[in-house]
């Protein structure tokens, strides 16, 4: 067989891996999967630039690779193709997240983290996938990423067609909304890749006017600083004086740009009973969760995404969210049942909360 033959046979073998591929990751419960290359240089301007103003605040780890996390092959080497995959999350049952918001004596969590950590079973996921293809073709090179390693996965995700980049800076996806977990196959396969997405936001603005905190500060740049996910749990330290109100109930992320947003009009709610609130979490009451010890914190946020900030960092949120709820004698009794927590980080947060109720402290 000649050269120009053997090519064209690996051709045609690489996209019917490519085809295969994308079957069996719907097969394993995947929404969409998609292919493309490891050219980054416009989202890795962005990125820069991005690190360069400080708007990552105290997420250190955004800077810390380097350009690694744009540039795959310089993360893992031999790196050509990023298999990309995305996984529906909304419940389809549980509180309604604007009633939630709307009632000050409740706590909002964002709707991603309810049920189990979307790292563990995205990654078991991907496993399986890798497990077929290597099935089919043998051992391969590959690295799997869910939300673990220096990655553009939004970019990268937007390159493969699964949806673009928004002005909140979250993947869409005309279909499917933006209520969607992205996870990562890093590989050396030359496999066909699929076309990038188009962006469909138009002249609209809904999630920019929302943003509690005005952390859109442009159409598609986020300055985390000002984010309530950011603050609520990125930041380890004192949430800013200037932005606690702002928070409202929310002590565990934010969804405003997403709620608001209109192709989440099409988000279907997912089947993946994993993703099922626990512990009555999509519309808890604040003075219930305060008075949490911290061995039922760890209890019930075990096998959650929520376990990541810490049983400090939980009290601390909620004491600012019990700062903004309707003056009453519970809130006043929650909040004073904590005036001598032995964290100082948390009874500087109740001290503040204990005086937007005209309480002396």
């Amino acid at each position: 067989m000649s050269n120009d033959a053997q090519q064209s046979q690996s051709n045609r073998s690489m996209r019917q891996l490519a085809a295969e591929i994308k079957q069996w990751g719907r097969e394993l419960g995947f929404q969409q999967v998609g292919i493309t290359d490891t050219r980054l240089e416009e989202a890795e301007a962005n990125l820069l630039n991005w690190l360069k103003a400080g708007r990552h605040g105290e997420m250190h780890y955004m800077s810390k690779h380097g350009t690694k996390r744009s540039r795959p092959e310089a993360l893992v080497a031999g790196t050509c193709r990023v298999i990309s995959v995305r996984l529906d999350y909304l419940p389809p049952k549980g509180a309604s997240p604007e009633a939630v918001l709307d009632d000050g004596t409740m706590a909002y969590i964002s709707r991603y983290a309810l049920g189990r950590d979307y790292h563990k079973v995205l990654r078991k996921r991907l496993q399986k996938l890798t497990r077929r293809i290597e099935m089919a073709l043998g051992r391969f090179n590959f690295r799997i990423f869910v939300d673990s390693a220096p990655v553009l996965e939004k970019a990268l995700a937007e390159k493969a067609g699964l949806g673009w980049i928004g002005k909140h800076s979250n993947l869409l996806n005309k279909r499917a909304g933006s209520w969607f977990f992205l996870g990562e196959i890093y590989t050396n396969l030359p496999l066909p890749v699929d076309g990038p997405a188009v962006n469909h936001c138009g002249t609209c603005q809904a999630c920019i006017d929302i943003c509690p905190t005005k952390a859109i500060v442009a159409p598609y740049q986020v300055d985390s600083r000002l984010c309530i996910s950011y603050l609520t749990i990125e930041l380890r330290g004192s949430i800013p004086e200037s932005l606690r109100h702002a928070m409202g109930n929310r002590i565990y992320g934010c969804d405003d740009c997403q709620l608001v947003c209109p192709w989440n009009r099409f988000a279907v709610p997912t089947d993946e009973s994993d993703f099922s609130p626990r512990h009555h979490l999509d519309a808890p009451q604040l003075a219930s969760l305060f008075a949490w010890n911290e061995n039922e914190f760890l209890q019930r946020t075990e096998g959650s995404a929520i376990r990541r900030i810490g049983y400090e960092c939980w009290l601390r949120n909620i004491a600012v969210a019990l700062g903004n709820a309707p003056t009453g004698p519970e809130v006043v009794q929650a909040l004073n049942a904590r005036r001598y927590d032995p964290s100082d980080l948390v009874r500087e947060h109740v001290t503040w909360a204990l005086t937007q109720h005209n309480q002396d402290v």
